[in-house]
């Protein structure tokens, strides 16, 4: 068994127990985007390894479309952790507050996007050059995400037992390695060299999947409330919203008529 095949089967194996931890623990259903993720990757990971074998001309076009649904879920993965930290005090907040979660993430990734284009890679296809875009762009993303959960960590209770802030840790460090295998390989004369600093990119991944085993594995702490100050920033955040809304409405509009009454 060569190096590439045998990183291939412990990264489906790896992708796999993490598949099965989800679906022990039930945390497919607290976090359903990036178990459709997890699922994703699994399966992207065969189909390519087919589609290389198989239909070795098609390979960049499936690998683009791996890679942009990727993407997407990457995105949803963290709006979903976003909306979940929320949990103290989701009660007390409606399904709209997610739009300005959403658009805050759009907006730091719109913002990350003219910055996240390799230099030394115009001389590739069009294809290769969105594809590294986007994967740079999703994996800046992340670090920030995962920088910014634990700057607020504190603030936000949450630690490092807590579900959100283990899938968060995986993503970033991932990302990091990524990012940085992508800034080696624009150096590299030679496709052994290239190939060699992939193989590292693949084991970063596989650390990734191992962390979140050994995380999962393990039982996860009672989430603590948020600090006096943060619920009361967050709950007057969402009573200013309420009020904007009534406002644009009407105050009719937010009370049930009586029996009777006008």
């Amino acid at each position: 068994m060569n190096l590439d095949l045998l990183l291939w089967t412990a990264c489906c194996l790896a992708e796999t127990a993490v598949i099965g931890l989800l679906l022990y623990r039930r945390l497919w259903r607290m976090f359903p985007v990036f178990f459709l993720y997890v699922v994703e990757a699994l399966t992207g990971d065969v189909g390519l390894a087919i589609v290389f074998r198989s239909y070795h001309s098609s390979y960049r076009t499936w690998y683009l479309a791996g890679t942009i649904a990727d993407s997407v879920l990457l995105f949803g993965v963290l709006v979903e952790l976003a909306w979940s930290i929320l949990r103290p005090i989701r009660a007390s907040l409606s399904y709209r507050a997610l739009i300005p979660v959403i658009g805050l993430i759009l907006a730091v990734g719109a913002a990350i996007w003219p910055f996240a284009a390799l230099p030394g890679v115009s001389d590739v296809s069009r294809e290769t050059h969105l594809i590294l875009h986007l994967q740079q762009t999703v994996s800046i993303l992340q670090i920030i995400f995962f920088l910014a959960l634990i700057g607020s960590s504190q603030i936000l209770s949450i630690g490092w037992r807590d579900r959100e802030l283990q899938i968060a840790t995986g993503l970033g460090v991932y990302s990091f390695v990524s990012i940085g295998v992508a800034i080696f390989q624009l150096h590299q004369g030679s496709y052994v060299q290239y190939r060699h600093l992939f193989r590292i990119e693949v084991c970063g991944y596989i650390c990734c999947l191992l962390y979140w085993i050994v995380s999962f594995v393990q039982q996860e702490a009672k989430r603590r409330e948020f600090t006096p100050q943060m619920q009361n920033f967050l709950l007057a955040a969402a009573g200013a919203a309420h009020s904007s809304r009534v406002a644009l409405n009407g105050p009719h509009t937010d009370r049930k008529r009586k029996p009777g009454k006008p």
